[in-house]
């Protein structure tokens, strides 16, 4: 099994920062995928960023260029810097670890709220 605990979120004026974390432990492959996934209310949940184990990031398009995602290996934490924040971000934000074996195996965070103000 795989546990996923997520740090940070919180309330944030348009224009600020906010950095999410995500610890994971138990039994991780060494080769997996990390990313974030939001939802909205009244919207179905999207993935907004991911890195795989080697390094090689994935962004939605509405977070190009504001949102960074990290990754630290040794510690299986995943990271989500999101600058130059807009109502529209406004959402739950899931960490997500993706195993992989003879298919995909997904875990998830409890998920943390990240609301934006105008």
């Amino acid at each position: 099994q795989v546990q996923l605990v997520e740090s940070g979120g919180g309330l944030v004026q348009a224009g600020g920062s906010l950095r999410l974390s995500c610890a994971a432990s138990g039994r991780i492959p060494s080769i997996n995928i990390m990313g974030w996934y939001r939802q909205a209310p009244g919207k179905q949940r999207e993935l907004v960023t991911s890195i795989t184990s080697g390094g090689t990031t994935n962004y939605v398009d509405s977070v190009k260029g504001r949102f960074t995602i990290s990754r630290d290996n040794a510690k299986n934490t995943v990271s989500l810097q999101m600058n130059s924040l807009k109502p529209e971000d406004t959402a739950v934000y899931y960490c997500n670890v993706g195993i992989f074996s003879l298919k995909r195996i997904d875990y998830w965070g409890q998920g943390t709220q990240v609301t934006v103000s105008s």
